[in-house]
């Protein structure tokens, strides 16, 4: 495996305000340094169903639940497991859009899948309306339309974080629509989804102090290689990272660990 770099692209680099780890935004707000990249779901709306990585076994028309081929991961901040993507510890199991309607509810993080890509994530707000962040705006979107062919999955538990009540989940969600560009602080649609529902301040770009003492550190489950652990200094740039290599199936050689497999 040999080094591979990120190709970023910076579109705008300003201070912005973070908000309160509660959710619930106050007079005094924390200023930090925000870096905002292209996102690597831009693509998410030009593909069509054939691209979405689902055979002709997993045609987008049947309903599922279907099992996809997917990296999994589980990710730990000290000795605490924050997140958890396990196929031994969970279900990950996609269905169609249409059938995904009829198992959510109002404040459920949404994830769709598709092959060679990042996932994206929302926020279920009724009927087929989900809340998300997409080419640099936060908008108000039909599942239906946005899904183009992808299977989702509910994953209001893959963070391990307690989360807000549905309401105040919402109110993250609606009450940043129609923003954009360097009014966000956010750098993909999952950072913002997570942070409407769990509240903490550390999906928000730069709202993460950094010390030598805290890490984050993030296991790939790789088939057939075992375990590899990587390392950061922020839930931003884990979350970057893992998004990165969902997208490319590439692990960058030089951020493993003790040489990476356990």
């Amino acid at each position: 495996m040999g080094n591979q770099l990120d190709r970023i692209t910076h579109l705008n680099y300003s201070e912005l305000p973070t908000g309160d780890p509660s959710g619930l935004e106050k007079d005094e707000l924390r200023v930090g340094v925000a870096y905002f990249f292209s996102d690597e779901e831009e693509e998410v709306d030009d593909r069509t169903p054939s691209d979405c990585g689902f055979t002709k076994d997993h045609s987008p028309a049947e309903e599922g639940p279907f099992s996809v081929n997917e990296v999994e991961y589980s990710a730990f901040c000290s000795q605490e497991c924050i997140f958890s993507k396990l196929r031994e510890n969970e279900d990950l199991n996609v269905y169609s859009a249409k059938t995904l309607l009829t198992m959510c509810k109002p404040g459920d993080l949404l994830e769709l899948v598709a092959a060679a890509q990042a996932p994206h994530w929302a926020i279920f707000e009724q009927d087929d309306q989900v809340i998300h962040l997409h080419k640099g705006e936060i908008r108000k979107d039909s599942l239906l339309e946005i899904s183009n062919g992808r299977y989702g999955r509910i994953v209001n538990n893959r963070y391990r974080y307690r989360p807000l009540p549905p309401d105040l989940v919402m109110q993250n969600a609606a009450g940043h629509l129609g923003l954009s560009s360097e009014e966000i602080c956010w750098t993909n649609s999952e950072s913002f989804a997570a942070w409407c529902r769990f509240g903490k301040r550390e999906f928000k770009a730069g709202g993460e102090v950094h010390s030598a003492e805290q890490q984050y550190f993030l296991k790939v489950h790789l088939s057939g290689s075992g375990v590899h652990t990587l390392v950061f200094r922020s839930l931003e740039d884990m979350i970057r990272e893992r998004r990165r290599v969902d997208a490319s199936g590439i692990l960058k050689e030089l951020s493993l660990v003790n040489g990476g497999k356990e």
